[in-house]
């Protein structure tokens, strides 16, 4: 099950305080540090920690934060070969404030990753056509992101969009997605519905249906995920633990959903074993290395059910 991820890598630089400052206010902060991450790179890293065979297709700078992701790449197992390092913008960054109740607040200046273009993606449509499954986010190329959907979609391959940041989309991108994951802020930028509850999220996801979209799946955070599709809407809950950090949250979430449905699984039962993969990544601090293995999640599962 080959799972092809199209998307960024960040070198995360995370700052955790009580609280984040007000505009204008200077506040001591507890630690910092310098954490491997880029949706693209965690998403990839969660599925590649689950077993699955994985592809990563993006660009860093020919500099430090450059070489130690590529090397964390090649050290998770994934497949670099189409990772370019580009001779003309260094490497993405993240500045993270996460405060005392493990929320975050990100400023991504996205460097190398805005290098992969339209052409590049069209030279890698074998690449494309061989996957099972494309996994893709939205802190690279706009155009790049629908030319390589327009690609899956023509050789009907699935296509995992996880919308953040939440930025519009053409409704003619949309029709080749085949589930997008929204949180409740992304939905509510794509759809126009202010996304409060789960009524409003079924709201809103009907409102995607009509774009073209095949499934969505909103996820809510500790209170779980919400798939909706023309069969109808299911609940599916979340697992109840205590935030230490939410950072890579809805990466995980995506990464584990692209394992699981390569692996064979309904969509509910890929949503309940993403959720429970979520829920262990925010229990840990950092992007990558809040990344669970597969015994973990089933150890995870395992005592939930008994409990």
């Amino acid at each position: 099950m080959s799972i092809v991820v199209i998307g960024s890598l960040n070198m995360d630089m995370v700052v955790r305080t009580k609280r984040a400052p007000e505009a204008g206010e200077t506040l001591f902060g507890q630690d910092f540090a310098l954490s491997p991450g880029g949706k693209g790179a965690n998403q990839a890293v969660a599925a590649a920690r689950l077993g699955a065979e994985v592809v990563m297709i993006g660009s860093v700078g020919q500099d430090g934060f450059g070489n130690e992701l590529l090397e964390i790449m090649r050290g998770e197992g994934i497949d670099t070969e189409h990772l370019a390092q580009s001779a003309n913008r260094g490497t993405g960054v993240a500045s993270i404030v996460v405060d005392g109740e493990g929320e975050n607040r990100i400023i991504v200046v996205p460097g190398a990753n805005l290098e992969l273009g339209v052409e590049d993606i069209q030279a890698l449509e074998t690449v494309i056509a061989g996957a099972d499954i494309i996994v893709m986010q939205l802190e690279t190329d706009l155009a790049m992101c629908a030319e390589a959907a327009r690609i899956a979609g023509r050789h009907q391959i699935p296509v995992i969009l996880n919308p953040a940041p939440a930025r519009e989309l053409s409704n003619e991108m949309l029709s080749h997605v085949t589930y997008l994951t929204p949180n409740e802020t992304e939905a509510g930028v794509l759809s126009g519905v202010e996304v409060s509850s789960t009524e409003s999220a079924e709201q809103a996801a009907r409102i995607l249906l009509q774009k073209g979209v095949q499934n969505v799946v909103i996820t809510l955070g500790s209170k779980g995920a919400l798939i909706v599709n023309e069969t109808g809407s299911m609940h599916v809950p979340g697992f109840p633990v205590k935030a230490v950090d939410t950072v890579a949250a809805g990466d995980s979430f995506n990464g584990a959903l692209a394992y699981q449905l390569t692996s064979g699984k309904t969509t509910a039962e890929a949503v309940r074993f993403a959720n429970a993969v979520g829920a262990l990544a925010v229990g840990r601090q950092g992007a990558i290395p809040s990344l669970p293995k597969l015994a973990e999640v089933e150890q995870f599962l395992k005592e939930a059910a008994e409990a």
